[in-house]
């Protein structure tokens, strides 16, 4: 946190986190493999898209 000149730049950076975070954390122990993979390449699709819209 030391980092953070603000905490108004903190929590900026917390919630942009977050909403990534959420595309890419998913439990891994309750899927299968090949379902984690399927989740995962659509995940990371949908990101390169907002990246390059």
């Amino acid at each position: 946190m030391q980092r953070f000149r603000s905490m108004q730049s903190l929590q900026k950076f917390v919630a942009v986190h977050a909403s990534i975070d959420n595309h890419f954390n998913q439990e891994r122990a309750l899927c299968s493999r090949d379902n984690f993979k399927l989740n995962r390449a659509a995940a990371l699709a949908e990101w390169r898209q907002l990246c390059s819209a």
